[in-house]
């Protein structure tokens, strides 16, 4: 059942049948609850007519990239570029655009960076205004012209990230259309992102050799020792573990409907 572009609401909706929207994407967490992920991003296809990919092209990016090169290599994916990402990760941005042919990458950026932080320090003084100025804007303004969005998230990779479905509602009020996210490999564990990079044969990111199993920007990233979580490097010493892209009005949303 897609979604009525023009007002934002499931097809049936607005022909008269009352099903809002958190109760359809409700029905889909339950009926996809026990599905592959490529069943996931397959239905969210069908779904959602105007579509995106967020990708980092960070430490476990290539998996969902991967997919989505399966199922449409079309697909909208979106990159933002922060002006102060690992050279590492603009590199590996490039050449797993190539490998997986995907023909849609769009490559974000603020446009107010020279003059809101001109001399790259923001990170030192307010991480989230420097999250908020390289990334959130960015990409909540790149948003604006879709009906969803895909993350690559899991529930293992930290709490604020534990009770993840595979369809969450972002309901932002004040008038503004709500948005559907889908995260398909919601329910993997580390081990099933490994196996399936191995079973592909598909190239790590350098970095994660390195010891980082989580990657941002150059400044706010370190290496993470044997036994800590695997976010632990992004941020370090400070309560902060989200960038804020997966966050409405300053919450994380976490809507995933009646199952």
């Amino acid at each position: 059942m897609p979604l009525d572009r023009d007002r934002h609401v499931p097809a049936a909706q607005a022909s008269g049948a009352a099903q809002p929207a958190l109760d359809r994407v409700g029905a889909l967490n339950a009926e996809l609850r026990h599905h592959s992920a490529t069943d996931v991003l397959r239905r969210a296809v069908e779904e959602i007519p105007h579509l995106a990919l967020v990708s980092s092209f960070g430490a476990e990016s290539v998996v969902l990239l991967h997919l989505a090169s399966m199922v449409n290599r079309d697909l909208p994916v979106l990159f933002i570029d922060t002006e102060l990402l690992f050279t590492e990760t603009l590199v590996y941005q490039q050449e797993l655009t190539e490998r997986l042919g995907l023909r849609n990458v769009t490559i974000l950026r603020s446009g107010n960076i020279r003059a809101v932080d001109p001399d790259n320090t923001l990170h030192q003084r307010d991480t989230d205004a420097c999250c908020n100025l390289r990334k959130t804007v960015p990409l909540q303004t790149a948003l604006r012209g879709f009906d969803g969005w895909i993350s690559g998230r899991k529930r293992f990779q930290s709490g604020t990230r534990a009770a993840l479905e595979h369809f969450e509602l972002e309901q932002r009020g004040n008038g503004v259309p709500d948005r559907i996210k889908v995260n398909p490999l919601a329910y993997w564990d580390p081990a099933d992102v490994q196996t399936y990079m191995t079973e592909n044969r598909l190239p790590r990111h350098p970095l994660v050799a390195q010891g980082y199993p989580s990657i941002g920007c150059a400044p706010c990233t370190s290496p993470v020792k044997p036994g800590e979580d695997p976010r632990a490097g992004r941020w370090r010493d400070s309560e902060k573990d989200e960038c804020g892209i997966h966050f409405v009005d300053g919450k994380m949303v976490r809507t995933g409907g009646k199952t």
